[in-house]
């Protein structure tokens, strides 16, 4: 994306911007990362917060068949509006986009609590996740606005552990909500929370003004999100509420066919299109869509159904439902985190796809054999097989994803992969819904023949108001049990083949030589069913600064000592580095002031002085020409270290390149240049890289 580093007026030429953190304090910077976590929080949690709380809203408010579109309307708005927030974030700032994001989402989440029926609920939930999806991809993207490279890799750790946090804690507050408050406390918590981040963000966030110019695909974007919807009303809607032969259900199949061939008409002639078709033409690409779609299918579809099992099933409290769904969520992070680590050092990652989807599908199977009367640790067991499986693919996806297109499309391509992950969770969401639905519909008619009932109850209750069970009498409550049980495991068997496609999918996938930037993504582009949106010069600046972590540094600096071809220790190259970056360096006050121990910092300046690289003038020491000339060497040999990083997505052929201009700009930002220095600041008093 060449033009992503483009500002549009003649006063930015001028008046070169400010860095990322420049001008500002630590604290600043902490206090508004504070703001940004509490904002990706919000919009994490509601990914997972509703599911416990299912079962007693659709008592609560009727309609047990549409509660699919409680989960589905929320994801399929927030995929559908992420793009948009990315590219308008960049056009038009992100800091008043950002709070644009949060009101929309506080706005939705009051209107979902005072929801009186499913039909406002739904539409409420498709407001907030139109604000869900900018509070994720702007948070994100304000990141690498107000944190320095050399920093951005500990801040991304944070976010990591946001998501992870929220997929642990997501149904156990919802259960905490719903038992000891109300089903509309899981949205009104949002509230407060909200407003402190808006406080926050208004008085902390200063973003430095860059403004990149973007073609917006407007016509793509609302004729894919009409693609996905009609698909999804096909799923949900038919065999329920209409025959799948009935008019209504054709002709949504047909509109999403009409709206397709569109969306393809407007991707080739779109200048910046959402979706790049040239992406197909890369098999890796288009089998790791696939598979990335199998897998969304499958976590949201179990994720949204398994609490309403074990809540009315079993019988266990909201709080309890989101205790026994840990297993699953743990599996999930202990597998996604350990593949991605083992794949960025070992370079393999086929076995990853294959095995995943594989334990995949003897997890779906393990919860198929569920019923009323299985034990806590078999469940638990149960639910632990399917997490685990699901981890092993999803760092990975991401990983093969980027490994296997070139720089111009790495962002596109990184957004690509988890827009299918999402879209499959609506799909998922909508098929299990479906299917949970037709099935309960045949079993409870099955159940209830010839078995007593209370007088005047109305059988359809026990299909739209799962707590109307505890009314009925001993022998007719096991078998309408039964049939619940039954109809929601049932779904799972269903999934089966879904992942099985999935599982013969993988064997085709080629494994390449892993290029040495490609490491381990970040929780938002594993944990979260949104879809990330970033252009390549963010994914590779993401990449690289896993060189700002101390230990990164600490191997930097050796490695540049080594290609410049010089016997120094890579103290004295980091002094020299420094010297060059702010003119002097005072030995004492960097002993005193900086991370590096002070025997170190001394030992360093006497390697230099007595290798004539650096002479004193007073307690300040300053390069001569000798000492100038081996840092144009340290300086050339850190750019070519990050350039061997990226593997084939570096051509040095192309000086000009947008990709030679970032190589440039973060090698000065991970080692220290003038422009990075924050004002105001005398540079001994500054921690050192």
């Amino acid at each position: 994306m060449a033009q992503d580093d483009a500002t549009t007026s003649n006063d930015a030429a001028a008046h070169p911007a400010e860095g990322p953190g420049e001008g500002q304090s630590r604290r600043t910077i902490l206090v508004a990362m504070s703001a940004l976590l509490m904002g990706l929080l919000l919009a994490a949690l509601d990914q997972t917060i509703v599911s416990t709380a299912l079962p007693t809203i659709v008592s609560d408010l009727g309609g047990m068949r549409h509660l699919s579109w409680v989960v589905t309307a929320y994801l399929l708005a927030s995929t559908a509006a992420t793009p948009l927030w990315g590219k308008l974030g960049d056009q038009y700032g992100r800091k008043k986009l950002f709070q644009t994001a949060i009101v929309i989402f506080l706005v939705g989440s009051a209107l979902c609590g005072l929801s009186r029926n499913m039909g406002e609920l739904i539409g409420f939930r498709a407001l907030q996740g139109l604000g869900g999806g900018g509070l994720i991809v702007l948070s994100m993207a304000i990141v690498g606005d107000i944190v320095p490279p050399r920093d951005r890799g500990r801040y991304q750790g944070l976010f990591g552990a946001v998501f992870g946090a929220s997929s642990v804690l997501g149904p156990l507050l919802g259960g905490l909500f719903v038992d000891h408050l109300s089903w509309r406390w899981v949205f009104y918590i949002n509230l407060p929370v909200g407003v402190v981040a808006l406080a926050v963000i208004a008085a902390a966030l200063h973003i430095p003004r860059h403004r990149t110019k973007h073609i917006i695909d407007y016509a793509g974007t609302a004729v894919i999100a009409g693609v996905a919807t009609c698909l999804v009303l096909v799923a949900s809607l038919g065999g329920t509420t209409w025959a799948w032969g009935s008019p209504q259900i054709i002709g949504l199949a047909v509109l999403g066919a009409v709206l397709l061939a569109v969306f393809v008409e407007i991707e080739r002639r779109a200048a910046e299109p959402v979706l790049p078709l040239r992406l197909f033409h890369i098999q890796t690409f288009t089998l790791c869509s696939v598979i990335s779609f199998v897998i969304g299918f499958a976590m949201f579809g179990a994720m949204t159904y398994l609490p309403t099992f074990l809540q009315v099933v079993h019988g266990v409290t909201p709080t309890l439902s989101g205790v026994h769904m840990l297993p699953m969520v743990f599996g999930l992070l202990l597998s996604s985190t350990a593949s991605g680590q083992i794949v960025s050092r070992t370079g393999r990652y086929k076995v990853f796809p294959i095995t995943g989807t594989a334990v995949i599908i003897v997890g779906l199977l393990l919860l198929h054999r569920l019923d009323e009367f299985t034990g806590t640790l078999t469940m638990s067991v149960d639910f632990f097989v399917f997490g685990f499986g699901l981890g092993l693919v999803m760092q990975v996806l991401v990983l093969v994803v980027q490994n296997a297109v070139g720089y111009e499309d790495l962002g596109v391509a990184t957004s690509g992969a988890t827009f299918f992950r999402s879209i499959g969770a609506s799909f998922g969401v909508a098929v299990f819904g479906t299917i949970f639905a037709n099935e309960l519909a045949g079993k409870m008619t099955s159940a209830l023949v010839g078995k007593p009932l209370p007088p005047g109850f109305n059988p359809r209750l026990l299909q739209s108001s799962p707590h109307s069970i505890a009314a009925l009498p001993p022998a007719t409550r096991a078998a309408v049990l039964h049939a619940y049980s039954g109809a929601i495991t049932d779904v799972f068997l269903y999934a089966v083949p879904v992942a099985a496609v999935a599982f013969v999918l993988s064997w085709f996938l080629r494994e390449q030589p892993l290029r040495g930037s490609v490491r381990a993504p970040d929780g938002s582009e594993t944990y979260a069913s949104n879809p990330v949106e970033r252009s390549s010069r963010e994914e590779v600046a993401r990449a690289l600064s896993t060189l700002g972590t101390r230990e990164g540094r600490r191997n930097l600096y050796q490695k540049i000592t080594d290609l410049a071809g010089l016997d120094l220790h890579p103290a004295s190259s980091w002094l020299l580095l420094r010297i060059n970056r702010y003119g002097s360096a005072a030995p004492r006050l960097l002993a005193e002031r900086t991370t590096v121990p002070g025997h170190i910092v001394y030992q360093a300046a006497a390697e230099t002085e007595l290798r004539g690289l650096t002479h004193r003038e007073g307690l300040l020491l300053l390069l001569t020409e000798e000492g100038r000339r081996v840092v144009e060497g340290l300086v050339e040999a850190r750019t070519q270290v990050l350039a061997e990083l990226l593997g084939d997505w570096w051509d040095p052929r192309h000086t000009t390149d947008d990709l030679h201009a970032l190589l440039r700009k973060l090698s000065g930002q991970l080692c220290g240049d003038d422009h990075d220095r924050p004002a105001g600041r005398p540079p001994e008093a500054e921690r050192a890289p």
